[in-house]
């Protein structure tokens, strides 16, 4: 009966010990860590730079369904915007700055993130036959930058990405100009060049499209054009390495 008893006193006591460590002011049950923003951006940039996208996003996300004051929620956004841009999904990291830019228009960052739209599109610019779809992309963009935040920390940069955004353009348009000349479809090849020069007159390559667009007036028996072309291009550029051959060309027209 003895045994019983300090049996049963055992069990008591445990059970007891049990209750007490369970409800016993919570001391031995660890509290839930408060909710700190700023240590979740933080979380999130570790992860960004260490390449684990879908991870960083979930936290992301975490600031921006529980940060009450809307303080930290705009740097959340930017941050999956530039999640799965540093990805490779260009296109979804486009949207969500657009998102952004629709959430937060009047936010210090909204240039900023309009200017990373534009040069989402840039950084696909290749080279002229792949890449002016892209630039043209970039070049709208870069425009709604200027007209929408004219005071934007960017203009000086600004003005050399639009620069390269035309080149590479007006690039492409001369490629296809010459492609046509190629293959004697010079009425397409003349409506190509003729509009490469009218939306970027001070193209870095207008004289080769001169000469160009002078030669494909003469094969098009448009003489009287192919003359203004070449005269253009000898006043316009009179130290191109095509002036020689422009005056040769106007030569040949006098014994007509």
């Amino acid at each position: 009966m003895a045994n019983d008893k300090w049996l049963f006193l055992f069990f008591a006591l445990c059970s007891l010990l049990f209750i007490l460590t369970s409800c016993g002011g919570g001391k031995a049950v660890k509290k839930e860590e408060g909710f700190d923003p700023e240590r979740y951006l933080s979380r999130a940039d570790i992860l960004i730079n260490d390449k684990e996208y879908e991870e960083a996003r979930k936290v992301l996300l975490e600031v921006k369904n529980r940060d009450n004051t809307k303080k930290h929620a705009p740097q959340a956004q930017l941050k999956i915007a530039e999640s799965y841009i540093r990805g490779g999904d260009i296109d979804i990291g486009i949207e969500e700055y657009r998102k952004f830019m629709e959430l937060y228009p009047d936010n210090q960052y909204a240039s900023y993130a309009q200017y990373q739209i534009g040069m989402a599109y840039f950084s696909q610019i290749e080279s002229p036959d792949r890449g002016s779809g892209a630039a043209q992309k970039a070049l709208l963009e870069f425009i709604r930058l200027k007209e929408i935040y004219p005071r934007n920390p960017y203009r000086e940069v600004l003005e050399l990405r639009i620069e390269k955004c035309r080149n590479v353009i007006a690039d492409g348009e001369l490629m296809v100009g010459e492609f046509y000349y190629k293959k004697k479809s010079y009425n397409a090849a003349i409506n190509r060049i003729e509009g490469l020069l009218k939306q970027f007159p001070e193209y870095k390559r207008g004289d080769e499209a001169l000469i160009l667009l002078a030669r494909a007036y003469k094969s098009a028996k448009m003489d009287e054009k192919a003359r203004e072309a070449f005269n253009k291009l000898i006043e316009k550029y009179p130290s191109s390495r095509f002036a020689p051959d422009a005056k040769k060309e106007l030569e040949k027209f006098k014994g007509k």
